[in-house]
């Protein structure tokens, strides 16, 4: 944990800091993907999962040539490969600072947003932006809930060691709304729901939700949680293929929502009821 703490001695998040609407580019700040794995003494690139986070941003506005607002919604596609992650503040920060800003046309805000992100994230990010009027319906995650499972909990810090896997092989998809971590930095709550897609012998649904819930009080970065909820399920239970996708409510007016998945394949940016 000292190597995050280091990474985020400068970063803006639980700092004070100074609302700029002017275009700022310096103010979104990457950290470095592999931190934590590089703690372990692992290779994150040697690590068997693909994905991307979707960022949905829902408070993006700049002025047109005239000085008249434009508002849109944005998706933001950052690869899992990508050698850094952007600090979450530091990308509200960076998106303000288009508030009173005048640009001549859409385009060039998304090809300004596309330079900066990619820059910081160290790989090429995708940049949507969507109109307010847009279809935008709410969706569920497909497949079992486990939430309902009357299990006792113990753990409220990672434990894998409830993972377990056995029997017949099966293909399902599973999922929870009760996964829950904290802020490495400020410890403010964040909160997600949760899909387990997989082949393989059968996981023990009431460890998995035991395990799911483990993660309520340990502080790491959604895009972490995820690569090691993956790593977890992929080494406790051995599935021929896994796919993990958690969806994190909105702070700051941005959800994150990290994929990772055994193979190559691109998620649905589905909106969940609480997002």
């Amino acid at each position: 944990m000292k190597d995050v703490e280091k990474q985020l001695e400068h970063a803006p998040l639980g700092a004070d800091t100074q609302y700029i609407n002017q275009y700022d580019a310096s103010l979104l700040y990457p950290i470095a993907r592999d931190i934590n794995w590089q703690a372990q003494g692992i290779d994150r690139t040697a690590l068997p999962f693909k994905g991307v986070d979707i960022w949905n941003a829902y408070e993006v506005s700049w002025l047109n040539a005239k000085g008249k607002p434009v508002v849109r919604l944005a998706v933001f596609r950052i690869p899992a490969d990508s050698s850094h992650i952007i600090e979450s503040k530091s990308f509200k920060l960076y998106l303000n600072s288009y508030n009173l800003t005048r640009f001549d046309s859409e385009a060039d805000v998304s090809a300004r947003m596309v330079e900066d992100l990619s820059r910081a994230a160290g790989a090429e990010v995708a940049v949507e932006l969507c109109q307010l009027d847009a279809e935008n319906t709410i969706e569920t995650f497909t497949g079992d809930c486990l939430d309902e499972l009357d299990i006792d909990v113990v753990d409220y810090s990672p434990a894998p060691e409830r993972l377990s896997a056995g029997g017949d092989r099966v293909t399902e998809s599973l999922y929870s709304h009760l996964l829950k971590s904290n802020c490495p930095v400020t410890g403010q709550p964040d909160w997600a729901s949760i899909r387990i897609e997989y082949s393989g012998a059968a996981i023990d649904r009431a460890g998995l939700l035991q395990y799911l819930i483990s993660y309520r009080e340990h502080g790491d970065f959604h895009e972490q949680c995820v690569e090691s909820i993956f790593m977890d399920i992929w080494q406790r239970c051995q599935p021929e293929a896994l796919t993990v996708y958690a969806r994190y409510l909105r702070r700051g007016g941005l959800d994150i929502n990290p994929y990772r998945s055994s193979h190559a394949s691109q998620p649905d940016n589905v909106r969940l009821s609480r997002q």
